[in-house]
This record gives C-alpha cells, structure tokens and sequence, in this order.
C-alpha cells in the first residue's frame, strides 16, 4: 500500500461522502453472518470500519465465506494453509473471492474493487457485495446459508405465465386505453362562433 498524505479540497470531500456511505448496524449484521456461516474459528473483528477492513483485508475470510455456500464437494477458491502475508498474495485472494461471488450470481455491479477493502477506499461497497452475496444465498435455498434469511432480501424470481391460445386470441379483441376510445365523446353542446 502507497503512503498517502491527508486529501484535500475536493478529493476530501468525495472520500468523506464515501466513507458515511458505511452503516455500522450493516456491519454489525454482516459480522454475525459471516460468524454463523463460517463458524467460530473465523474469530470478530474489532468494532467499527478500520476492525472491520483489517478482519478482511488478507481475503481468507471472504473466501471461506464463499466456499461455504457451495456443497462439500466443489469449493470455488483455494484457501492456503497459512494466511498470505505478502501484499500481492492478500489481493490475488480478494480477486479470488469476487471472481466466486460473480460466478454464485452476484450481479458485476454490485462487485467492489479489490483496492476498495484492501486500501479501505470504499468499505460501503464490500458491504454491499456482502448484502448481495447474503441476498442470493437466502434465495437460492439450497441448504447451504446459516443464519436467520431476515438478514436479507430474498431477491425477486421469475413467475413465468402460461396462456391457451383462445386466451391469446380473446386478448386481439380488446382495444387499448393507450389506443384512444371513442366512448362517452361527442360533440354535442359545442359551439363555435358568436350565437
């Protein structure tokens, strides 16, 4: 990570609308999930945005998050056995672990770029990739998601509609409202002119 000094003017201003972009209850919510999901040995991060980027900041977390959402027998990332300690390790993983979200169905964007955990440019936006991998998880209902579904959103599924085909034709003969109707107009009581 570059060594960066205080931003001014603008750039202070863009980074501080980020940054109340980030919900601490969110966070709260997120940590318990992650706990439930993967079990105890994942630990808690400290309160608050800077505990919560460091707990995820290495990727390990987020990757055994996302293995736990699949069955035993197809895990999408590699966890190594110890944590990675260089700089370019941690990020491949994150990569890893967004790489797995988009393929479990979480849309491209609501993905957060790697440097916006590892450098914490953007926590807003991890938790919203977190909130939608939750999301999907709570949907699909295959088993694999613990903890309580009101966590999150169930996302909208399709309800696809079959018709006969004397349904479809009763549908021809209706006109439209958007087509103009001739009912009810008439020009009596019209005028034009002096009388």
């Amino acid at each position: 990570m570059a060594n960066k000094g205080p931003a001014y003017g603008m750039s202070r201003d863009v980074q501080s609308k980020i940054e109340k972009k980030y919900d601490d209850e969110l966070e709260d919510r997120l940590v318990e999930w992650i706990v439930a999901q993967c079990g105890a040995a994942v630990g808690r991060p400290e309160r608050g945005r800077l505990g919560f980027q460091v707990w995820l900041k290495n990727g390990i977390v987020l990757s055994r998050l996302v293995n736990s959402l699949y069955p035993d027998g197809s895990k999408p990332v590699k966890i190594p056995d110890a944590p990675p300690t260089m700089v370019f390790k941690q990020m491949e993983q994150i990569a890893q672990f967004l790489k797995a979200a988009e393929d479990y169905g979480v849309v491209k964007t609501d993905i957060f770029q790697t440097v916006d955990l590892f450098e914490a440019k953007d926590m807003a936006a991890v938790q919203r990739t977190l909130m939608a991998l939750g999301s999907l998880a709570v949907t699909k209902n295959d088993g694999n998601y613990h903890g309580d579904p009101n966590w999150f959103m169930k996302k909208a599924q399709e309800h696809k509609r079959e018709f006969t085909e004397s349904q479809l034709k009763e549908g021809k003969n209706i006109i439209g409202l958007q087509m103009g109707t001739n009912k009810g107009a008439s020009q009596a009581g019209m005028s034009y002119g002096r009388p």
